[in-house]
């Protein structure tokens, strides 16, 4: 028989700092007791209210969903949802909270609980101002309270809840208090109820929920900064609980409990929630059509119209195989009802173009045609072989995922962008919740101890970044940490206090490259707040928002997006010429690859790395294709499972390519019989038994866990066999599937992925001083600066020294003179003032507009820096052109400026400086 009684008041970990254990642990506890119905009441939000109502769903617990929250001069109170109307007026006030209150501190108001109160309940427990009135014994300002709740909301929305942690005297946590306040509801004809503040889904997580306090508040750990006084705040069973409701019960003069445990559990069945129908678990919000397009008309028709443009400009003369694929996709797009999805990322997308900012598509929708009709995609699909069904499948109900690259620089403007075309109450920004791991564990608890703080910070210094749960197995298996000697006692409850944080959120941020795009209705499905940056986010994370249907675009900031769009500006100032890299397909220039087989890549998009500089000097890429393979290799799966050479010989002519049957050469022959893309594994799947290619990526997506596998193997080997293929050929095949599908990777993210990398290594080939004062502007790789110089003047590319009439903010190009007999001038690249130590944007913004300078004393007095800056300035050259330091041209030997004479005269400047204050202040 299930545990009738249920628990009203529950804060789990996203009750940041707060709570002790996360929802799942809830819900695996009131499973436990075989409890039907559970509440999650989290503080100040309803960051955990997605992931609670998923663990509910599938342990066949109902939720309920409410939020604790701090009201101005009042307390706290519990607000609950009772439907889906009232979901929608929970996260209307928790977002009304966050807008008005401090960051970081939310603070509610009476007015604004009134102001969104259809279809919710307000819960005034002990730590409320009714509480607070009835602890010091004040009747009448227990009854202003109650008629302050009443001017904003209903009786029947009003209850009290009551809390008996059998502690002691009769303040917070008393019987006598619950009592009290039991009896006050009982007096003016409210419902009371029984709630026990819960704070952890076990007794035993008691310390944890303490070290939480120390944590919250900065403090080390002592009983006065604790907020329990004893364990009792768990999730504990109806048993558990029913000798709590009696002495609450008989003090508040009634005979039993059996009327507390009936209301709690009657207004649990009233503020039910279904998962689906009420919270919105799989469905699907999508910008209206009226925001997507001008005309009149569906968003299925204006796709197809976009698309049938798109075809006409992208192809020539499309062959009718082309418009078959072009017509299966949108079939499939408008089964599965994503036709505003795809015109939404369109319209994103050409309004990034329309700034000038470089966007590029990445991931699988690069295999979609839809994708590279509407201009998201610059990869042609047909040409590359490309699949759809690896991006969106009719047997997935799941949004499919497109991401997209801008550049680094740019990226605010983007986001400023998306929120100004579709509205603030379309858009959100998406929250990243930051858990803790091992090191910010030990900081906190060993803080929380009083531990030394050296000795802390060299602890969590010790530990790799691995999860706090597997602090024990770290200091078992590593011998950096057995040689350590961190087997001390309080060491040992450093560490189980550690274990016990694991997981539990710290804070919320915002997500580096997450954006929400959905219908007006927005707000009635995510509670919003403001990020540190000024953004509107949700307080749900990505796998959250995914959950509730929500379309979450990544806009990425790409570093060589940036680099490669300051080269194309810097060719267009310098040569007059608007390069259009976007245009180059079909990216067969033989030079550009003669220079990649030559593995002068450093500086080039995924080609740069030592590893990758070695693999293409192998490969030797002739085509696009092939840096597509080559992205694709070089992965740490293919790259421990021995797939790379294989590959090589049989690429080299030194093996012949192996193919297990004729019938799979199609799908294998581009990578000679070498399993490296998703793509292939979908193709094996179904050219083995005939299924679609949708159901094949299905079985793909399966192999990756093992009882996938399983599932997998007792479809694919009998109707394998039904083909026509024997038992060892399907043997074979299953292995090689097994092996190489958790390694293989997306062939169409490669080709994405393949777009710029191509390009970058065009612009080094063809303007190679454009391309490194890109590189050297934005930093995109993973070498230092000094090696970046070093490959520009292996390249030929003059380096010119920084010059305070000629350098700028950034890294220029400027003609240069060519020594030698031959003469002549070529391109160089001038070094920028944002390199010299311990300048700041305002000194390079005033040195910038100063020029030019007739001098270091017209420098001194227009440009205002700071003297380090200035000295920093002349030791590195950049008066050397001024003056004629080290040139031919330079004064008499006895009469030379040197370095050293504008080092004197900036002190005589300095000095000057000083002794001009000492007389104003005098006066």
């Amino acid at each position: 028989m299930p545990d009738p009684f249920v628990h009203l008041r529950v804060a789990s970990g996203y009750s940041l700092q707060y709570g002790a254990s996360h929802p799942s642990a809830l819900v695996e506890a009131a499973a436990g007791h075989d409890m039907d119905t559970l509440a999650l009441t989290d503080r100040d939000g309803l960051y955990g209210a997605v992931r609670f109502a998923k663990a509910c769903l599938a342990s066949g617990i109902a939720p309920v969903v409410g939020a604790d929250l701090a009201v101005e001069g009042a307390g706290r109170a519990v607000v609950l949802a009772e439907s889906r109307r009232g979901w929608g007026s929970l996260c209307r006030l928790v977002t009304a909270t966050h807008a008005r209150g401090e960051r970081g501190s939310p603070v509610t108001t009476r007015a604004l609980v009134g102001q969104w109160r259809d279809d919710v309940v307000v819960v005034l427990g002990p730590d409320s101002d009714l509480g607070t009135a009835l602890v010091a014994r004040d009747e009448r300002r227990a009854e202003a309270v109650l008629r302050a709740w009443l001017e904003v909301v209903e009786p029947h929305q009003l209850v009290v809840g009551v809390t008996n942690h059998h502690a002691p005297g009769a303040g917070v946590g008393s019987a006598r208090l619950a009592g009290r306040m039991l009896a006050f509801a009982d007096h003016h004809g409210l419902a009371g109820v029984l709630t026990n503040a819960v704070r952890m889904a076990r007794k035993s997580d008691a310390p944890v929920a303490d070290v939480l306090d120390a944590a919250r508040r900065l403090v080390p750990l002592d009983l006065r900064n604790v907020d329990r006084r004893n364990a009792e705040g768990y999730l504990k069973s109806g048993k558990e609980v029913l000798a709590t409701a009696e002495e609450v019960a008989l003090l508040a003069g009634r005979r039993d409990a059996v009327k507390l445990v009936g209301d709690t559990r009657h207004l649990a069945l009233r503020c039910r929630l279904d998962p689906i129908a009420d919270i919105g678990l799989g469905e699907l919000h999508l910008p209206e059509f009226e925001v997507l397009a001008a005309s009149a008309g569906s968003a299925v028709a204006e796709l197809r119209a976009r698309c049938e443009a798109g075809l006409a400009a992208r192809y020539a003369a499309p062959t009718a195989s082309v418009r078959d694929r072009l017509d299966e996709e949108l079939a499939v797009v408008e089964q599965m009802g994503y036709a505003a999805y795809f015109l939404t990322v369109g319209q994103v997308v050409d309004s990034v173009r329309e700034m000038g900012i470089r966007v590029a598509a990445r991931g699988s929708g690069a295999g979609s045609l839809v994708n590279y009709c509407l201009g998201i995609s610059g990869v042609d699909p047909i040409r590359y072989d490309l699949i759809m069904e690896r991006f969106l499948s009719p047997l997935r109900r799941a949004l499919p995922d497109i991401d997209i690259d801008v550049e680094s620089a740019r990226r605010l403007e983007v986001y400023d962008r998306v929120f100004a075309d579709f509205g603030a109450d379309r858009v959100a920004a998406v929250a990243m919740l930051d858990t803790y791991r091992v090191r910010h564990a030990i900081r906190d608890v060993g803080a929380a101890m009083s531990l030394p703080p050296g000795d802390i910070d060299q602890i969590a210094k010790s530990f790799p970044h691995i999860r706090a749960r597997d602090v024990r197995h770290a200091l078992r298996e590593l011998p950096e940490l057995r040689r350590a000697n961190l087997g001390d006692e309080r060491l040992r409850v450093l560490f189980e206090l550690v274990e016990g944080l694991d997981g539990l959120p710290r804070h919320v941020a915002l997500h580096p490259c997450g954006v929400i795009l959905s219908d007006t209705t927005l707000g009635d499905r995510t509670p919003l707040e403001s990020s540190f940056g000024g953004y509107q986010m949700s307080q749900f994370d990505k796998d959250d928002v995914e959950d509730l249907g929500l379309l979450k675009l990544d806009i990425l900031g790409i570093r060589m997006q940036s680099s490669m769009a300051h080269a194309l500006d810097e060719v267009e100032r310098v040569c007059g010429e608007r390069i259009d890299i976007d245009a180059l397909a079909p990216y067969d220039d033989p030079e550009v690859y003669a220079m990649i087989s030559r593995a002068e890549t450093i500086g080039c998009f995924q080609i740069e790395s030592p590893g990758q500089r070695e693999l293409v000097g192998k490969f030797s890429p002739s085509e696009f294709n092939d840096l597509v393979i080559d992205i694709s290799l070089f992965r740490p799966g293919p790259v421990k499972s021995d797939m790379v050479a294989p590959f090589l010989r049989a690429r080299n002519g030194w093996d012949v390519p192996h193919y297990l049957h004729p019938d799979l050469v199609p799908a294998l022959a581009e990578t000679k019989g070498v399993i490296v893309f998703h793509e292939q594994v979908i193709k094996v799947v179904a050219a083995m038994t005939g299924c679609s290619l949708a159901y094949g990526d299905e079985a793909r997506r399966a192999l990756g866990s093992p009882e996938g596998q399983e599932d997998v193997k007792r479809w694919f080997v009998p109707t394998a066999r039904a083909q026509g293929y024997d038992e060892r050929l399907i043997d074979d095949v299953w292995a090689i599937l097994v092996s190489f599908a958790s390694f293989g990777f997306c062939k169409a993210h490669a080709a994405a992925f393949a777009l710029p990398t191509y390009q970058s290594a065009w612009l080094k080939w063809h303007h190679p001083a454009a391309f490194v004062a890109g590189l050297l502007t934005h930093d995109p790789g993973m070498y230092p600066k000094r090696l970046i110089l070093a490959e520009a003047r292996r390249m030929g590319v003059p380096v010119l020294g920084l010059d305070v009439n000629t350098s700028g903010g950034v890294y220029r190009v400027e003609r240069a003179e060519v020594p030698g007999p031959g003469g002549g001038s070529t391109l160089g690249v001038r070094l920028a003032l944002t390199d010299v130590k311990g300048i700041s944007a305002g000194e390079v913004e005033r040195i910038v507009a100063g020029q030019p300078y007739a001098g270091l004393v017209d420098f001194w007095q227009r440009a205002r820096p700071g003297s380090d800056v200035a000295e920093h300035l002349v030791l590195a050259g950049a008066f050397d052109a001024l003056y004629g330091i080290g040139s031919a041209r330079g004064l008499g030997a006895r009469g030379r400026v040197t370095r050293r004479d504008l080092l004197l005269t900036l002190a005589d400047l300095e000095r000057l400086d000083r002794a001009g204050a000492v007389v104003e202040g005098e006066e």
